[in-house]
């Protein structure tokens, strides 16, 4: 009885931190109860799971119902990264059809959590070159400055680390400021595209998508918390945009 305990007190440690860390990365819910609940059954176990924006709540029992654990942990925070998303979720495949030992398993999920992310100067770059681009194929002219724009916009949300609500506020607000420097010296005849494709790269697109599958797939409570919070940083977004619009006398041309 008391292996059968400590063996799930293990297993739902590592499913415990498992779980947490597709939920930074960007995983809708049903797809982290889906690959953790795959784990738990390649040891004989079911996981029953219930995800909050901040918590996640894990039972795990045995098929006879004889022996249960349960934990309740505190979801991290972390930048989206879809290779994690891919590779953590090809280890659940991998040990539902290998039965891996726990100690591999442990092994295997450090080697991919422990990855280096992409280099943060790549990023900013490319981010910059995304929102000139998306300036462009809207027919925004003056490009240049959505360009720099982006760049000193992200770079200010890159470096800041206290409130994200706050840190989307300011990075709008310096990125569409540069940006209406097109109306400024009157360049161009598009600052109101300038200006908004300035902003595009705080546009929580992947919250959005999480929270109506979320929604779709019936779990509402963190689907309607992830809608919310997507709410709020648009909300910010705007509100950053709207300073720079009352600077400018609060119109475009």
């Amino acid at each position: 009885m008391n292996n059968v305990h400590e063996e799930l007190k293990s297993v739902s440690q590592f499913l415990t931190e498992y779980a947490t860390c597709l939920m930074a990365s960007g995983v809708h819910t049903s797809r982290i109860v889906r690959n953790t609940a795959r784990i738990a059954e390649s040891f004989g176990f079911e996981a029953h799971m219930t995800l909050f924006h901040k918590t996640i709540s894990m039972t795990l029992r045995s098929k006879d119902n004889a022996h249960v654990y349960s934990t309740v942990s505190t979801a991290k925070s972390g930048a989206i990264n879809f290779e994690f998303n891919s590779e953590l979720s090809a280890l659940s495949w991998e040990a539902y059809d290998n039965h891996l030992p726990l100690n591999t398993l442990w092994e295997k999920f450090h080697a991919i959590t422990s990855k280096p992310r992409m280099n943060p100067w790549t990023v900013w770059i490319l981010v910059g070159f995304a929102n000139a681009s998306f300036c462009r194929l809207f027919n925004g002219d003056w490009i240049a400055a959505v360009f720099v724009a982006t760049l000193v916009g992200f770079r200010i949300k890159q470096i800041l680390h206290f409130n994200h609500y706050f840190v989307f506020t300011i990075s709008a607000f310096v990125a569409s400021l540069i940006a209406s420097i097109t109306m400024w010296q009157h360049w161009g005849t598009t600052p109101d595209i300038a200006i908004g494709a300035s902003v595009l790269y705080l546009i929580p697109g992947v919250p959005l998508i999480n929270g109506i599958i979320d929604i779709i797939e019936g779990h509402v409570l963190a689907g309607t918390a992830r809608l919310i919070n997507a709410l709020l940083l648009i909300v910010c977004i705007a509100f950053g945009m709207g300073i720079t619009l009352l600077m400018m006398g609060g119109k475009l041309l």
